[in-house]
C-alpha cells in the first residue's frame, strides 16, 4: 500500500457496523487469501467471531499469518481485537435490522422489484460510504477549499458529471472553481495552479489516466490535491495530499459501475460542499441568497 493509503487506515480501529463497508472498500486491493479472510467475516460475523486465528484460517484455507494481516489491514491492532468487532456486528444485526435482499436485477424483474432492489443498493451504497468516510482527511479536504484562490475539478465520464455538480455548488456561494472534463483542457489548467490553490480529482477506479494526469501536474505545481476514489490504494493516491474514500458496490450487467459508484461520490461531494459552506458562511450565505433571487424569476409562473 502506498503511505497515504496506511495514513488513512492506520488510525483507531472502525465500529463493527463499518466494517462490512471496510471490507467491500478495501477487499479488490487484497490479496486472493486475505479477500477469502475478509468475505468470512463479512459473510458470517456471528460464526466467525467464535473462531480462533486458528480457526479461521482453517476454515477460509489460508495461514494464520494472512488472518492477522487481514485484521491489521481492516485496521485492527491485531486478531482479538477483530473478533471482538465480529461479535459487534453480530449482535447489531439480530437487533432486528431488516433482512438483506439480493439487489442482482434480472432483465425479467418486474419494475416493481427493480425499484426496490435499486433503492436498497443505494442505500447501503451511502451507508457504506459514510461508515468508511475519513473524517479527519474530509475536515483537511474542507480546510483547504475553503480558503483556496480557485478550485479545479477533474472527472470524466459519469464522474465528470459528479465533479461539475461540485463545482456549480461551489460557484453558488462565491468560490471560483472550474469543472474539467476534456484532459486536455485538464492539463492545461492545471498548469497555472500554485500553492494555495486546491486541485480535486474523481474517478471510481483510481486508475483513470485522464484524471490522475492533470492531478499530477496540479501537485508538481504546489496546489492542494484530493482525490475523491473507490480505491485509495489506486494511482490517484500518490498525487493526492487528502483522499476521500467512496464505496465500492458491487456491479451487475444492468448496473455498471459508473452508477453505483456515482451514489457515493455525491454524497462525498456533497458533505465537501457543506463544510465549506460552514466554514465560510459569512460570505457563502449572502451569495448563495444572491443566487436563489437572481433565479427567482425563472421559477415563477410567467405573466401573461
Amino acid at each position: 500500500m502506498t503511505n497515504q493509503v496506511k495514513e488513512i487506515f492506520s488510525g483507531d480501529a472502525p465500529a463493527p457496523a463499518a466494517l462490512a463497508a471496510k471490507v467491500r472498500t478495501l477487499s479488490p486491493s487484497m490479496t486472493r487469501s486475505m479477500q477469502r479472510v475478509a468475505e468470512a467475516v463479512a459473510d458470517d460475523p456471528a460464526g466467525c467471531a467464535a473462531l480462533t486465528v486458528t480457526g479461521l484460517a482453517e476454515l477460509t484455507g489460508t495461514s494464520e499469518a494472512t488472518v492477522v494481516r487481514t485484521a491489521r489491514l481492516l485496521g485492527y491492532p491485531g486478531y482479538r481485537d477483530l473478533r471482538l468487532a465480529l461479535a459487534g456486528l453480530a449482535a447489531h444485526q439480530e437487533s432486528g435490522r431488516a433482512p438483506a435482499i439480493t439487489t442482482d436485477i434480472a432483465v425479467d424483474d418486474p419494475i416493481a422489484d427493480v425499484v426496490a432492489k435499486l433503492a436498497y443498493d443505494e442505500q447501503q451504497t451511502l451507508a457504506d460510504t459514510a461508515a468508511g468516510l475519513d473524517t479527519v482527511q474530509l475536515g483537511a479536504a474542507v480546510a483547504a477549499a475553503s480558503t483556496a484562490r480557485r478550485i479545479d475539478i477533474y472527472g470524466v465520464g459519469a464522474s465528470s458529471l459528479v465533479g461539475m455538480d461540485l463545482a456549480q455548488k461551489l460557484l453558488r456561494i462565491g468560490l471560483i472553481a472550474h469543472a474539467h472534463a476534456d484532459p486536455h483542457l485538464a492539463v492545461t489548467n492545471a498548469v497555472q495552479l500554485r500553492s494555495g490553490d486546491v486541485a480535486i480529482a474523481i474517478t471510481h477506479s483510481g486508475s483513470t489516466g485522464d484524471v490522475i494526469e492533470p492531478l499530477r501536474v496540479a501537485f508538481d505545481r504546489g496546489a492542494t490535491t484530493i482525490a475523491i476514489t473507490g480505491r485509495p490504494d489506486g494511482p490517484v493516491s500518490q498525487y493526492a495530499d487528502h483522499v476521500l474514500t467512496t464505496s465500492t458496490a458491487r456491479e451487475s450487467e444492468l448496473r455498471p459501475a459508473a452508477m453505483s459508484s456515482r451514489t457515493s461520490q455525491l454524497l462525498v461531494v456533497d458533505c465537501l460542499f457543506i463544510g465549506v459552506a460552514q466554514r465560510t458562511y459569512e460570505s457563502a450565505a449572502p451569495a448563495l441568497a444572491a443566487s436563489y433571487e437572481a433565479l427567482a424569476h425563472r421559477h415563477s409562473p410567467r405573466s401573461r
